[in-house]
């Protein structure tokens, strides 16, 4: 017997989200542990949990996701991503109310990177006139 699944890909700065909707209870599973051991913070739970609370789908679904790279913020924000777009496959007509919500657009904020001759991005060495 194969189980329907949905499966919608979110990223985030650093950060990859593999998200898996199959048809449960409202159980949130994040590499392996429970929700709460992985987002321990309720702003990055309320975060991950927007797109559900948006399609009033937060108990049809058992969610897994396996996230990677960056830090718990860009974690959060790219397993939002991978919930909305997990979501468009169950159901198109969640689609317009996600876009309008901004939860479909892969945010482009990046980290600029280092350059050489200075301590960071934009930051300079003091200068010395003498």
């Amino acid at each position: 017997m194969s189980q329907v699944q949905y499966y919608g890909t979110g990223r985030r700065k650093t950060s990859t989200a593999r998200v898996f909707l199959r048809p449960g209870s409202g159980a949130i599973q994040v590499n392996g542990r429970r929700f709460e051991e992985h987002f321990f913070d309720e702003v990055h739970r309320m975060i991950v949990r927007q797109p559900l609370q948006l399609s009033e789908t937060t108990d049809k679904f058992d969610i897994l996701i396996n996230v990677r790279g960056g830090g718990v913020t860009g974690q959060a924000a790219a397993a939002r991503h991978g919930i909305s777009r997990a979501l468009t496959r169950f159901n198109a007509e969640f689609r317009p109310a996600l876009k309008k919500a901004g939860f479909l657009t892969r945010d482009p904020r990046m980290k600029e990177r280092k350059k050489y001759g200075q301590p960071g991005a934009r930051k300079r060495f003091q200068f010395s006139k003498r």
